[in-house]
């Protein structure tokens, strides 16, 4: 999945070329392409897919050309993850109804290639033998508002456990409940299932999803599907996977995984995935000399650009060509507000 804009990685992440076709750490390869990277190694390439915005066609071709263009799925406008999900779904089973799929965002950071790796394969085999809707799960290390929680059950199989209840974000109060009663751990987004088992939960749970797509079948993996996606997935309901099927299904189990995950989706997220001086600040492309500071991360897109902060705890200071972003790291989830903002009195200039 790559179709987002990224808001909340504002200023670096622009809708004409959001987060997942950045590189965060001067490694070469942008974010999508290291997943890519991971999956090659245990997918052939042939059957690995990218559902994005048609906005972006031209930088996944870009980015990814490995990827024939029957493997680039485009959304003609942006409509949650539940129909982005079926959109996938639906042009696989016409390829394999026997299929098994993982779902993947393309903007994860993975520093554990190899457990990953291993874990994603657990739960292919667990998934081809099981009626279930599988996710993995890590361990929370801060009780964060940003992620959905999953609550264990001691139920399992193969030490796979069942689910006891799938919760979206928290407010702060509940996400710190959740991480000191040891039961909780974060959902990472990643999802493993059967064409079937999927396709079951659409019917059972999001019919009127079904019965859009179901209009075109003889679509799907053909020429004609690019049309008939263009006039119909608009009309689907703009829902998350989450909200529409993971919290209602009873037959959903979660991997409780340590593989060095970030989603990336914020900057406190980067913040703790990097380099950080004795004081906790990070400095990411840019030299930075820090005063009476502490807890803060940095960030320019020019990496012969120096910045001196003193008396600042707690801060992101962003800079990205037209853009500079100064809040706290603490109530960072109002970015997507401030984007808001600024595109209503200054218009698209900026975003």
């Amino acid at each position: 999945m790559a179709g987002g804009v990224g808001s909340r990685f504002w200023p670096f992440s622009r809708e004409e070329k959001p987060k997942q076709f950045l590189d965060f750490f001067g490694t070469g390869r942008s974010l999508i392409q290291s997943t890519f990277d991971r999956f090659r190694k245990i997918i052939p390439v042939e059957n690995i897919f990218v559902v994005t915005n048609q906005a972006y066609a031209g930088l996944t071709h870009e980015q990814l050309p490995e990827l024939g263009e029957s493997q680039i799925l485009l959304e003609p406008m942006r409509r949650n993850t539940a129909p982005c999900i079926a959109f996938a779904t639906y042009h696989i089973k016409a390829i394999n109804p026997d299929a098994n799929i993982v779902v993947s965002p393309a903007d994860h950071l993975i520093l554990k290639e190899d457990v990953y790796i291993s874990e994603i394969q657990k739960g292919l085999d667990f998934v081809a033998s099981n009626d279930v809707l599988l996710t993995l799960g890590i361990k929370p290390s801060r009780p964060e508002t940003g992620y959905g929680y999953i609550q264990i059950n001691n139920e399992s199989k193969k030490g796979i456990h069942r689910v006891k209840t799938f919760t979206e974000k928290p407010d702060r109060e509940l996400a710190e409940v959740f991480c000191e009663s040891g039961e909780f751990v974060w959902n990472s987004g990643i999802f493993i299932w059967s064409v079937k088992s999927i396709m079951a939960a659409f019917t059972k749970f999001l019919p009127d999803i079904v019965a859009k797509f179901n209009e075109g079948l003889e679509f799907f993996n053909t020429p004609a599907e690019k049309k008939f996606i263009d006039e119909s997935f608009p009309f689907c309901q703009n829902i998350s996977i989450d909200y529409g099927i993971m919290e209602k299904a009873d037959n959903v189990y979660v991997i409780e995984a340590d593989f060095g995950w970030s989603d990336l989706g914020t900057w406190g997220s980067l913040h703790e995935v990097s380099q950080r001086d004795a004081s906790n600040n990070a400095s990411i492309n840019c030299n930075a000399l820090y005063i009476e500071s502490y807890d803060n991360i940095i960030a320019m897109n020019n990496n012969d650009k120096l910045v001196v902060v003193q008396g600042l705890e707690d801060y992101i200071i962003a800079e990205s060509d037209n853009a500079l972003l100064i809040c706290k790291k603490s109530e960072e989830q109002r970015i997507k507000n401030f984007v808001t903002d600024v595109k209503f009195r200054f218009s698209d200039k900026y975003i």
